[in-house]
């Protein structure tokens, strides 16, 4: 490089780091041509109603652009190995970080995972037991702890003199070598319940009598055993022994059985019979995931492995002592009780040990402490991950970001608050800056209004949803964004600012143009119709006693892991389940009375679908109507099609290209699929033949693309009473603004979970207990406004509401709270106060109560945000 060619770049000190991320035309979903800047090194809130477009530009712009240009940089066999997005629609974006997401609802983990095995501090905890524990020798004598173990060295025993091998961390791992060979590591032992493989003997065998033949894989079954000289088609009570025995224990024998088809044709198979406990014991073999098992689940009977008694490991790594406890007892305790052992056990190591063992704790310590931070404390190592929430799990994943110290990373947070209790905010908080302080930035998509108000710069979507939505309505500072004078248009700035509130009921006889004011001026009376419960003590929660008053909103609160979730969804919903069904309570609970309730309907977050196939108007049941309609059309019937023509799953007239899918995927072979929109149908999912058959002047694929609230507004239901019906239900329930074609499997959770309640508003609920896990999930709080709306339209047709939430505007709109706490894991699981909302608010022992007191004694949303950093004017700090 020549001299000159040297001095015609400006010198490195003299130049100026991006400030911020420039996005320019997004176009993602229903983003309109944005334009915004994103401050770089600073924690940015994206703010806005449901389907406004705040994850499409958090997920579907910042982390999608930040996580595959980063990806690029690594070489095409590595990246065929990765899961990338494509490019995002949007014409530029620069400065964009490598990034990284915490997603809303973090996938549930494998049946081997616990808290101590996903947040790594086990694999710590197993090396202070190799390195520092007192081993036996292979002749049962103790031997005390030494530094050979770590120099590799054989241990000798100071009893026999025999020489072996010091375990290594690996040794003590229920994944591999130090499982239990009980139970193979898991920490229980399942076996088939009997009682369980044919509930309702009324039944023949043709009828569906033997329900783990059900299961995928073992359908024939029914046909093969009439081949053994079984009859089915009796009541399974009037069957012989001999025929029960062969339907329950019959031998694993090969029969010839013709088995027909869906068009009517008839094939031959030969099919090894699997009698009703072998289907069970064959899914169970084959279960490798919590989802896997939760489909046989009721087929089995499950209790704590004999061997192991619930610990996972084997005899010998249950051998090892430190500090006179053995890794189970280690394993057992909370996180808190973890920290505030280790540091006697880095001192009562010996002198030519210590330092090791210091650095081992000190790096175990500094792990917790941000679990800690993020309120995790109270949690067990060896908790199983399947049972944490989705809070829980999310908090784990951020956890984990903090400790791999980064700097120059994009982190995007997706709802971060979920799960979190008012008083466990600051924690997050904290956690927050020190990733910003480690030069990071942060960008989170969240409604919770005292998180939103420590931003320091926001930007809010909208104004409305979907189409409605799609443009940046106010962005700023939150002082800013806080004043109607500097920005008139932003949804969110009164409730920041105080001067706006979800409507609450006011006391008995004020005034009040609250959602559920009427519901509130009757009082809550201990002579109710109501359900309770008793229990026995279920991991940290002591035993309760449960009441819960019929046909009214009872809201279950309290701080993270203080026993919501155990008394809730594995006391209350199984317990009351089967006493509808005329079945056994878990072990835990000693009674249950429900009168009145025969129905139990569990409203939760999880997604709707499995893939693209499921839609809108599937599930809703919209479809169905739609396809009839453009059969009867004379066009339709003039080309013989029929209502199942008109499936774009298995029709005649549906894309022969994408399948019905709306998009294909492309092999780039050395570069991973890429899914594009099917240039065939332009995502329409049907072939042009479709386009013949109009009704009202629309095709099907035309209405498909329509809102519910356009095919309301412009007719598309005219006619057809039945789709009026349920789309004037979806707008009731705030979804107008989603497609009928939108896929299911993308919607927010509380998009799935409104969705879920689509067939429930016009049915008389006297009948019927709602429970509710956190139903605010992703709720802006103009949408709780909606929520709450839903619940007394269910409350109104005589419905039963339970709701676990943190959400204050919820709980101050309640008619019931039981507060569980005082606090998490072993100082939690106790119910501290039970009563109205303003009871709640004025018992001293409740934390709920003291955030619920200001929110109940305030006229609008709580205090104005204070000033604790100076306001800036622009991104790039203009």
């Amino acid at each position: 490089m020549t001299g000159a060619a040297r001095t015609s770049a400006p010198p490195l000190q003299g130049r100026r780091a991006p400030a911020a991320i420039e996005v320019r035309g997004a176009r993602v979903h229903n983003l309109d041509h944005v334009d915004v800047s994103v401050p770089l090194g600073e924690l940015v809130a994206i703010a806005g109603v449901s389907g406004s477009g705040k994850s499409s530009l958090a997920l579907g712009v910042l982390y999608a652009e930040g996580s595959r240009r980063y990806l690029e940089a690594l070489s095409t066999y590595t990246r065929r190995r990765l899961t990338q997005a494509p490019p995002a629609a949007v014409d530029s974006v620069d400065h964009v970080p490598a990034a990284l997401a915490l997603h809303q609802r973090p996938a549930v983990p494998g049946v081997r995972s616990t808290f101590g095995t996903s947040t790594e501090l086990l694999n710590s905890l197993r090396l202070v037991y190799s390195r520092l524990g007192s081993h036996l020798c292979p002749n049962g004598h103790r031997v005390p702890p030494s530094m050979d173990v770590a120099l590799e060295r054989p241990l000798v025993c100071p009893a026999c003199g025999v020489l072996f091998d010091g375990p290594g961390a690996e040794s003590f791992a229920f994944n591999s070598a130090g499982a239990c060979p009980r139970c193979a590591g898991t920490g229980v032992v399942r076996d088939v319940d009997e009682d369980a493989l044919v509930p309702d003997p009324s039944k023949t065998i043709e009828e569906g009598a033997v329900e783990s033949w059900k299961i995928m894989g073992s359908t024939p079954n029914p046909q093969v055993v009439a081949e053994f000289g079984v009859r089915t088609d009796v009541p399974f009570r009037d069957l012989t022994p001999a025929e029960r025995e062969t339907v329950l224990h019959g031998p694993r024998e090969r029969r010839h059985i013709m088995v027909p088809s869906r068009n009517g044709r008839v094939f031959s198979l030969n099919w090894t019979y699997r009698n009703a406990r072998v289907a069970v014991e064959e899914a169970l073999a084959g279960a490798k995931s919590e989802k896997g098992l939760q489909r046989i689940r009721r087929f089995l009977t499950q209790q704590v492995c004999p061997e192991c008694g619930g610990s996972r490991l084997s005899r010998k790594a249950r051998s090892t002592l430190v500090d006179g406890r053995t890794l189970a007892q280690a394993s057992a305790m909370t996180l808190d009780d973890v920290v505030a052992w280790l540091p006697g056990v880095a001192a009562s190591a010996g002198p030519d040990m210590r330092a090791m063992a210091g650095a081992i704790v000190s790096q175990m310590r500094g792990t917790a402490r941000r679990l800690q931070d993020l309120g995790l404390g109270y949690l067990a190592l060896d908790r199983a991950s399947a049972t944490l929430s989705t809070g829980e799990r999310q908090r784990v994943q951020l956890a984990r970001a903090v400790r791999t110290r980064t700097t120059g990373v994009l982190y995007v947070l997706d709802e971060p608050s979920i799960g979190l209790h008012p008083s466990n905010i600051d924690g997050l908080l904290g956690v927050i800056r020190d990733l910003l302080a480690d030069g990071n930035s942060v960008v989170l998509v969240d409604h919770d209004v005292q998180l939103l108000r420590e931003a320091d710069w926001l930007i809010e979507i909208g104004p409305g949803s979907g189409a409605a939505g799609g443009r940046v309505v106010a962005e700023g500072p939150v002082a800013r964004i806080a004043d109607p004078g500097a920005c008139p248009g932003s949804r969110i700035g009164a409730f920041l600012g105080g001067r706006a509130a979800v409507a609450r009921p006011a006391p008995a006889g004020a005034a009040s143009s609250s959602t559920r004011t009427a519901a509130a001026l009757r009082a809550v009376s201990p002579e109710d119709p109501a359900i309770r419960m008793s229990t026995g003590p279920l991991h940290t929660v002591r035993a309760l006693d449960v009441w819960i008053p019929r046909g009214r909103l009872t809201a279950v609160s309290g701080v993270s892991g203080s026993g919501k979730t155990t008394m809730v969804l594995e006391c209350l919903v199984p317990a009351v389940r089967a006493a509808v069904a005329g079945g056994r309570s878990p072990a835990h609970v000693r009674s249950v009375d429900a009168p009145g309730i025969r129905r139990v309907n569990l409203i939760d977050a999880s997604p709707i679908g499995q893939n693209v196939r499921s839609t809108v108007a599937t599930y809703s049941g919209v479809m169905d109507d739609l396809r009839r309609a453009y059969a009867g059309v004379p066009e339709a019937r003039a080309a013989g099609w029929g209502a199942g023509d008109f499936s774009y799953n298995t029709g005649s007239l549906r894309c022969p290209t994408c399948g019905g899918t709306g998009q294909i995927s492309l092999d780039v072979q050395f570069l991973p699929d890429v899914d594009i929109v099917c240039p065939d149908c332009a995502g329409s999912r049907y072939g042009p033949e479709a386009d013949r058959v109009r009704r009202g002047g629309r095709t099907l694929p035309e209405v498909l693309a329509l809102t519910v609230d356009r095919a309301l507004d412009q007719g598309a239901a005219e006619g057809l009473p039945a789709v009026e019906s349920r789309l004037r239900t979806l707008a009731g329930l705030g979804l107008g603004y989603l497609t009928l074609g939108e896929d299911t499997p993308a919607l927010s959770g509380g998009e799935a979970q409104r969705l879920k309640l689509a067939s429930e508003m016009t049915r008389d609920q006297g009948d019927t207990l709602f429970v509710f896990d956190e139903p605010t999930v992703g709720l802006h709080p103009l949408d709780v406004e909606v929520l709450l709306g839903v619940l007394q339209r269910l409350l109104d047709n005589g419905a039963t509401v339970v709701a676990i939430e943190h959400d204050l505007d919820v709980l101050a709109n309640a008619d019931w709270v039981i507060d569980l706490g005082p606090g998490g894991g072993e100082a939690g699981g106790r119910i501290v106060a039970t009563g109205t909302p303003r009871e709640i608010a004025a018992e001293p022992a409740s934390v709920t109560g003291r955030y619920l007191a200001e929110v109940m004694g305030s006229g609008a949303g709580g205090a104005p945000p204070s000033p604790r950093r100076p306001t800036r004017s622009g991104p790039a700090g203009r």
